[in-house]
């Protein structure tokens, strides 16, 4: 099998596998998400998700983190982690989203990428959680899985995202990366590749 009969095959059996692939973070609608997830990073999902019924109780929409102190959002994300430059972005975004796109958040990922602390793995999982368009998001798990089974070998984020693009049926890649973080958190994990008990396991190299 080549890596795009391997990929459908790994698709498909995934689905199986974790047939609800939803994103872990907890959010209303495009903006709470994009909040989430610069709030995530180096941070647990489980610990942003603490944190932001108040933060979006405080402040609810774009124009609300505009205008909001700085003193504030960082009282209210401290637990999170790296506060005081997140703090700076996420007022940054506000201000940036109701400046140039009326307090909305853009689907384009060119205009998404011009947004402060906004990457191309938090670019992707608004456009494909949010907008249905067809993402890849190179989470650490993804990347791991994309190694182990062969389909890239590179561990730079944007390489993968591209490689796993031409792999990955479109329609199938964002959930596909959920479904890739569940299986590398509980049998692929960093740690430990628990092969005897993986649904994968005809289709990966290390038992090819």
């Amino acid at each position: 099998m080549n890596k795009i009969e391997r990929a459908a095959l790994a698709v498909e059996k995934l689905k199986i596998e974790y047939p609800d692939a939803i994103c872990s973070l907890q959010y209303a609608d495009a903006f709470q998400l994009l909040v989430s997830v610069r709030l995530s990073a180096q941070c647990t999902d489980a610990r942003v998700n603490l944190v932001t019924p108040a933060l979006f109780a405080a402040l609810p929409d774009a124009a609300a983190f505009a205008a909001a102190p700085l003193e504030q959002v960082e009282a209210l994300i401290r637990t999170c982690g790296l506060y005081k430059t997140k703090a700076k972005d996420l007022i940054g975004i506000g201000k940036m989203l109701v400046d140039e796109f009326g307090g909305a958040v853009p689907r384009e990922m060119d205009d998404l990428l011009r947004l402060p602390g906004v990457g191309r793995k938090t670019a992707n999982l608004v456009r494909g959680d949010v907008f249905g368009l067809p993402a890849v998001v190179t989470d650490t798990h993804l990347i791991r899985l994309a190694n182990r089974m062969g389909f890239v070998q590179t561990r730079d984020p944007y390489k993968v995202e591209l490689a796993m693009q031409k792999c990955l049926p479109p329609a199938e890649s964002n959930a596909f990366c959920h479904r890739a973080v569940l299986h590398g958190r509980a049998v692929c994990t960093a740690r430990t590749a628990h092969c005897e008990r993986c649904c994968l396991n005809e289709l990966c190299p290390r038992k090819l």
